[in-house]
């Protein structure tokens, strides 16, 4: 491998506001601790919370590099990596980490996963985040069991999609609500049932979801938007269906990060989420892949919240 330079491009925050507090500047390159790796990153993943942390209304210390997730190289190992975890330079893995924006990202070696055969890099840093957050809501927050109606809120955005396929892949059948007409037939692609457009006039979501349950509601309503649609999502909900405390059900609001706070957990969803994008040829939807001194223009679109898919940035 090259040697590893002392410094590097990586996006840092100073203050907060706007895309305009974005620095792409020259860091220094950081160190492995004696439990971390250090990782030459190849493509990096933009997530929504990334714009709660620029704005301020999640606040961190400053200065700070932005991004939570990851893919690329092995460039070097901390002191004490375990050996039973097989890691080397060079290998080729992807992460949940702090720090991502840049060309190089030291992660806790138990937050780091070989990529399988099979998957690509931008595909793995595309599905870790978002797929295991689908993935851990149907298999932890509510048991999704075959024949089951599911009611997936934004079923063209990330977590949306990935709930489609894997609701499908488990043998449920999926509400799906859409923003616009030109998101039907991707929600249906991505394994939707039956999908609605949840504008005003456009379409009742609750009337839909009574057609088609006869009247009794859906098992679960998988609802990444939020207190706009909160009260009507637990109309739509089945008497002892995951959604609210009023019909004997009940209201959670999950954490991807308590399913897999073990190696073990991690292991176990990740290789769960490798085989279904494998054996059931599951769709990465990557919206666009930005250069990293793009990011600006990354945040500006994800905040649209018209974007369908995965945005990447490469370094």
């Amino acid at each position: 491998m090259a040697p590893i330079p002392k410094m590097m491009k990586a996006v840092q925050i100073e203050k907060t506001g706007g895309i305009e507090v974005l620095q792409y500047k020259d860091c220094p390159v950081p160190s492995p601790k004696d439990d971390e790796v250090l990782i030459k990153n190849e493509y990096l993943g933009v997530n929504y919370i990334d714009t709660y942390f620029r704005t301020g209304l999640y606040p961190n210390p400053k200065p700070m590099i932005l991004g939570r997730e990851g893919s690329g190289s092995i460039a070097a190992l901390g002191a004490a990596v375990p050996a039973s975890l097989a890691f080397a330079n060079g290998d080729e893995v992807v992460y949940l980490g702090t720090s991502a924006y840049a060309e190089y990202t030291t992660c806790p070696v138990g937050k780091v996963l070989k990529i399988p055969k099979g998957v690509s890099s931008s595909d793995a840093c595309a599905a870790l985040l978002q797929g295991l957050t689908a993935l851990t809501l149907v298999e932890e927050a509510h048991k999704v069991q075959s024949g089951d109606w599911i009611l997936v809120l934004a079923a063209t955005g990330g977590v949306g999609g990935w709930l489609c396929q894997i609701l499908k892949a488990k043998g449920a059948k999926t509400i799906g609500t859409v923003g616009s007409e030109s998101k039907i037939d991707i929600a249906k692609e991505q394994g939707a049932n039956v999908v609605v457009i949840d504008q005003p006039g456009q379409g009742d979501v609750l009337k839909t979801v009574k057609d088609c349950t006869n009247g009794q509601g859906v098992a679960a309503v998988f609802d990444g938007v939020g207190k706009d649609t909160f009260e009507r999502s637990l109309e739509c909900v089945a008497r002892k269906g995951t959604k609210l405390s009023a019909k004997n059900a009940k209201v959670v609001r999950p954490t991807l990060f308590n399913y897999i706070s073990t190696r073990e957990e991690f292991e176990h969803y990740s290789e769960a989420l490798w085989a279904m994008m494998i054996d059931k040829k599951f769709n990465v939807r990557i919206h666009d892949i930005y250069p990293l001194k793009d990011v600006g223009r990354a945040h500006t679109d994800i905040e649209s919240r018209k974007t369908m898919g995965k945005l990447l940035l490469k370094p």
